[in-house]
């Protein structure tokens, strides 16, 4: 019978399980947008969806999916915004205001819960870690969601070069936990990441806090459940 080791940190992915995107703000912001220009609403929405979903295709070689360093994102966001002029017959100094008045992380919110659980997780003595498949700005937008102070390790992989599910994401976050993969407990929405991870070694979980997946956690304050049970199997 294999011994694990006790749980030293869980490392958490950000979106959909510790954030999510705030669809009230994308509202907000065509609407914003269309009144300035005298647009239409619905037609500004399309094409600020349409331009972020080019984007995010790791498919595409201009794609988030490729970059690295903040002035990789910085160029990324310029030319987003060029695009997003194009397409919808503004000055590039119109779109400039626009991203200004609503950066990337303005579109996110936390979790329900996810900071009084981040902090349990922490006053039981682990490390909190992210995980996410994003750009380089993750500090940012965890400290606009609120949750920065409560993170030990936030890595995006675009800084490290190899994005989830690939085994050079997790080996880099446990390093950067100071942990082996046994002694970490991963979270993500996507069964593929989930199974990498187990496949290293990490005790892993999916969360879908939709409630459509059976066999998921479906809130941040089972995690607590899940560290708990594993401390007390540990101690018998």
């Amino acid at each position: 019978m294999t011994v694990l080791p006790p749980l030293r940190a869980v490392l958490f992915d950000r979106d959909d399980t510790i954030a999510c995107t705030d669809r009230a703000v994308s509202r907000e912001a065509a609407t914003w947008a269309a009144e300035r220009h005298s647009l239409d609403v619905t037609h500004v929405g399309q094409v600020l969806a349409d331009v972020w979903s080019e984007s995010i295709s790791p498919d595409r070689s201009s794609s988030w999916w490729h970059l690295r360093t903040p002035a990789d994102e910085d160029a990324f966001w310029q030319a987003y915004g060029q695009e997003l002029a194009r397409r919808l017959n503004l000055s590039p100094e119109a779109a400039a205001e626009w991203m200004a008045r609503y950066p990337y992380e303005a579109y996110m919110k936390a979790v329900p819960g996810a900071r009084d659980v981040l902090s349990a997780l922490r006053a039981r003595g682990l490390k909190v870690g992210v995980l996410s498949n994003t750009l380089p700005s993750i500090d940012r937008t965890l400290a606009f969601v609120g949750l920065a102070d409560v993170v030990d390790v936030a890595i995006a992989t675009c800084t490290v070069g190899v994005h989830k599910p690939d085994a050079g994401s997790y080996l880099h976050a446990a390093q950067a936990l100071d942990c082996t993969p046994a002694e970490v407990l991963f979270i993500d929405d996507k069964p593929e990441n989930v199974h990498a991870a187990e496949a290293l070694g990490m005790r892993a979980r999916v969360i879908d806090l939709s409630g459509q997946n059976p066999d998921a956690l479906h809130t941040l304050g089972e995690v607590l459940d899940v560290v708990d049970a594993r401390a007390a199997r540990v101690g018998a």
